[in-house]
């Protein structure tokens, strides 16, 4: 993943406190088990869509990125950050059980 766009996406951001999107999910970690976070956290993308985001990290680490591509990469980094907050969330379950 090109962490330059991720940088970006972030710039501006404090990323010292938790965000408004992390704390809007904490009723939703609330109601995960620890069997539904263990599948959580084993989730992997597709494939073809892992394809796809290295095609397009090479292409914006480049810098020949289209308008349009630029706009899919652009929310596929907020998907994966979403994802992660969620997995983040998962492996917290997980770990108040042990």
């Amino acid at each position: 993943m090109d962490r330059g766009l991720h940088q970006n996406y972030n710039t501006g951001m404090d990323t010292n406190s938790p965000g408004i999107l992390d704390r809007f999910l904490d009723p939703i970690a609330e109601c995960l088990t620890p069997e539904v976070a263990a599948r959580i956290v084993k989730c992997r993308s597709s494939r073809r869509l892992q394809a796809r985001v290295d095609e397009l990290a090479h292409k914006a680490n480049e810098g020949s990125l289209s308008e349009r591509e630029r706009d899919e990469y652009r929310d596929i980094v907020e998907a994966i950050d979403v994802v992660g907050i969620i997995k983040a969330k998962a492996r917290s379950v997980l770990s108040r059980r042990e």
